[in-house]
């Protein structure tokens, strides 16, 4: 949808819809932030379930002009016991699916305010929210909370449908090499594989869940003419060359929390998660030395099984190093996860195992040398902020073009087997945190940082262009 100006003269007034899940929210949730503190009225929506999780967690900040509603997720009081994150996510997609598209033109003709724009997750219109945009004649731009890799990874639904390279004729291609294709036509990431990218290039028929649903993201991706992508030009300058090349209007907003720290210090106070933290992770960190903790956190969704929780666990106690663990209680199959009395003897020599914690505090902090991570893209950026290199044990979505770009492009990482052994875990970990390689990628990881503050600076990439983000939903009031 074109974006045209509005006739009437309003204070501009910005609604923000993320997708349910910890990242995007934080993200979005950051970037409603900075536009309110450029002056405009910003009302943000949750579902019910995010919404209450958010208020518990101690993360709503009241501010004039600035607004929280909500719409039903189906998900009643309280998440079913023994659930996998991912799980509920689907659960309430489906919901959404069908209740959102009316709940979303309720709440936005109730508000007070007139609405100047809408922006929306990218990975939110399946909820039909381009139509909705187009009923109120509002103008809607897309945001997405990942690099412009993770973009352009999941474009490639469309791109490589319409080439006939997916769905896969049949399982086989899944174990004959066929996903070894090397892909050449994106700048930025030359040589990338068909398993690089999303789950969506296993699918053997137009039906799959993940095929039929990311094709359609990166199709009404090119309804929008204003896309946000939430990464800096310097680190994916080819890559988002690219994409202007795509669409008419493209922000880089990234990363967000260096731009709300040049506008307040007590942004960093603030916390933008659904569960809550725990003040004690930090509290251990004091008294180590610098450079010398691993931080192992494989984010919000991702699920491991009991023996590979084991093989990470011994891997990290073998490598004699300290290490904080963030291990939540869904992350073993989405159920408690207990350690066996041997291992938890172990860790608690070297190691501290949290439920939750300010990750952005952690990763600042000097004694942190390196990240064990999922490579949800949140976790990078927050890690490149803080120029802290990391092992790379990728899972689902953009997690696999993440890590590819880290190791081959990027210098700041090193994978770890999908079918992880604790030998690996333990020769990484000390390759990382005590060789040649992890001193070397530290020192890239410094240099991202640099590049990062830079963009974020007055007259940076990232700054320019936020402000050019705020001017032109404020042109449009």
């Amino acid at each position: 949808m074109d974006l045209e100006p509005r006739i009437h003269m309003k204070k501009p007034h910005v609604v923000l819809i993320p997708f349910p899940a910890q990242s995007h929210i934080k993200c979005m949730l950051k970037l409603a932030r900075l536009l309110h503190h450029k002056g405009l009225y910003v009302t943000f929506i949750n579902t019910h379930t995010n919404h209450k999780r958010l208020v518990d967690s101690g993360g709503l900040e009241e501010a004039p002009g600035f607004w929280y509603k909500t719409v039903p997720d189906g998900l009643g009081s309280a998440t079913q016991e023994g659930a996998k994150a991912i799980e509920v996510i689907h659960e309430v997609m489906a919901y959404l699916t069908t209740n959102f598209f009316d709940c979303f033109l309720d709440v936005v003709s109730g508000l007070e305010n007139p609405v100047t724009c809408i922006i929306c997750d990218g990975f939110m219109t399946f909820t039909n929210t381009i139509d909705a945009a187009e009923k109120l004649k509002i103008p809607i731009m897309l945001c997405w909370t990942m690099a412009a890799c993770g973009f352009m990874g999941f474009y490639q639904a469309k791109v490589l449908t319409e080439k006939h390279i997916i769905p896969l004729k049949d399982e086989s291609y899944l174990r004959n090499g066929y996903l070894d294709m090397e892909i050449d036509w994106i700048p930025g990431m030359k040589g990338i594989r068909l398993k690089d990218l999303p789950e969506f290039v296993q699918a053997t028929k137009h039906d799959d869940f993940a095929f039929s649903y990311l094709l359609e993201i990166a199709q009404v991706a090119d309804k929008v003419s204003h896309t946000i992508i939430h990464t800096f030009e310097e680190l994916e300058a080819s890559i988002v060359n690219e994409i202007r090349s795509m669409y008419p209007n493209v922000y880089s907003i990234g990363p967000l929390q260096l731009l709300l720290n040049q506008i307040t210090k007590t942004e960093t106070n603030i916390c933008y998660s659904l569960r809550k933290e725990e003040p004690e992770c930090v509290q251990w960190l004091k008294s180590k030395e610098p450079n010398s903790v691993v931080y192992v956190n494989f984010g919000s969704l991702a699920v491991m099984s009991v023996q590979e929780l084991l093989e990470f666990g011994w891997g990290l106690v073998n490598s004699n190093h300290y290490f904080l663990w963030i291990i939540r209680t869904d992350l073993v199959d989405g159920k408690r996860s207990v350690l066996p009395q041997e291992l938890e003897e172990a860790i608690n020599k070297k190691g501290f195992i949290g439920s939750w914690c300010s990750q952005e505090k952690v990763l600042n902090h000097p004694a942190v040398g390196g990240f064990l991570t999922h490579c949800g893209w949140g976790s990078i950026i927050e890690s490149l902020s803080a120029g802290v290199p990391m092992l790379c044990w990728p899972s689902i979505g953009d997690q696999r073009t993440n890590c590819r770009q880290m190791c081959k492009e990027w210098e700041v990482g090193m994978e770890i087997s999908r079918n992880v052994k604790r030998d690996e875990v333990e020769k990484l970990v000390r390759a990382l945190m005590e060789g040649l390689e992890g001193e070397r990628m530290r020192k890239k990881a410094l240099e991202w940082k640099k590049m990062a503050e830079i963009a974020t600076d007055v007259n940076g990439s990232s700054r320019l262009d936020t402000d050019n983000l705020a001017n032109e939903i404020i042109k449009l009031s």
